[in-house]
Formats: structure tokens, sequence, C-alpha cells
């Protein structure tokens, strides 16, 4: 579980810059200005949650949490639902996507507060 999530985070690092790049230079011109803002905003939502899942995967080295497994779940799941659903909202159009993105929202936030959990229970912060 713990290397599958090494993966993920080690792939989504690489898709935020990919997809970042894209945006800077494949769709400049060929979206909306406020729908190539929805994209970068949710290339940079991944890259920030990509950067605190492996946070949590580096403090899961360090002592067994089911919060931090929550954190690093809920990031995943938040990075799917809220970048993703820009990602698709903004080059296909389609709006049904738009609903999506604040239940991603919902997740990235659960992650915080699972994160917060485990800094208050199961860290030995001294």
């Amino acid at each position: 579980m713990i290397r599958a999530l090494w993966v993920i985070a080690a792939f989504s690092g690489f898709l935020a810059v990919l997809l970042g790049a894209f945006a800077a230079h494949g769709l400049r011109g060929k979206l909306a200005p406020e729908l190539l803002s929805a994209f970068q905003t949710g290339v940079q939502y991944q890259m920030f949650h990509t950067m605190a899942l492996l946070s949590v995967l580096l403090l899961l080295m360090r002592v067994e949490s089911v919060w931090l497994l929550t954190a690093a779940g809920a990031f995943v799941l938040g990075m799917v639902c809220f970048s993703g659903s820009l990602y698709m909202l903004a080059t296909t159009g389609v709006k049904w996507f738009g609903p999506v993105t604040p239940l991603g929202g919902l997740m990235l936030m659960a992650g915080w507060l699972a994160l917060l959990m485990a800094v208050a229970r199961d860290l030995p912060i001294s």
C-alpha cells in the first residue's frame, strides 16, 4: 500500500509538470481565459497536494498511523476529483464535471484534517 502511494505521488508530480507545460504552451490561445485559469488552478492544487502527499509518506516511514494513511488517501482522491474535474471541465466544456470539483475540495480538506489528527495523536513531537 505504501509503495503504491509513493508511485502515485511520483506520477502525480510528473503529471502536474506535464499538464502545466501543456497549459502554458498548448492551451494558451485555444481556451477562453477563464477555462485556462481553471486548468492552471487544477495544476497548482495537484502540485501542492503532491508535495503534501510526499510529506505524509515520509512521516509514514517513521510512525504507523491510521490518520496518516487517511490523509494520504484523501489527498489522492481529492487531487483526482478536484484537479481532474477542472482539467476535464476546461478541455471538454462538459458542465457536469463542475459539481465534482467541490467534492474534491472537501476530500483535500479532509486530508489536511486527518494530518492534523496525526500530528495531535500519533507523531512523537517533543
